[in-house]
């Protein structure tokens, strides 16, 4: 069973607008997700940091699902996380994709789903969420 964290469902994240997540990796952490989109099931971007899961080893892995359904898996080799650590990410709302920002590295995730606002945000896994802004 994964934690969940905190889930947000009136968020109202449109283009040109950003959102900073900020919280604690867990000491012994495998992996955690954080997931933006419009509901629980059409996720325009799910974000899933692994330390050690699934057959992948310190790799982000990002998709989207739509209606259940999940999309092709896009893996950015680039891990900026450390087990125990800090972390914070933003993404940023873009017309047709959303950038992802990390400490030293960004990377664009485009937006399959075709969303003009993103109302839905949650955390899973080893991650403490600490505090959420947008702008």
């Amino acid at each position: 069973h994964v934690p969940q964290g905190p889930v947000c469902t009136n968020l109202g994240l449109k283009p040109g607008q950003r959102l900073t997540v900020r919280g604690k990796v867990a000491p012994n952490a495998k992996s955690f997700v954080m997931n933006l989109g419009k509901d629980a099931s059409n996720l325009g971007l799910h974000f899933n940091p692994r330390f050690d899961a699934h057959g992948d080893v310190n790799t982000i892995v990002c998709n989207s699902k739509k209606v259940e359904e999940w999309g092709a898996e896009h893996r950015e080799a680039v891990f900026p996380f450390q087990k125990g650590g800090t972390a914070e990410i933003a993404f940023s709302v873009n017309q047709s994709d959303l950038t992802v920002h990390l400490p030293g590295h960004q990377f664009t995730f485009p937006n399959r789903l075709g969303l003009s606002v993103f109302d839905y945000f949650d955390t899973q896994g080893d991650f403490t969420l600490q505090s959420i802004s947008w702008e």
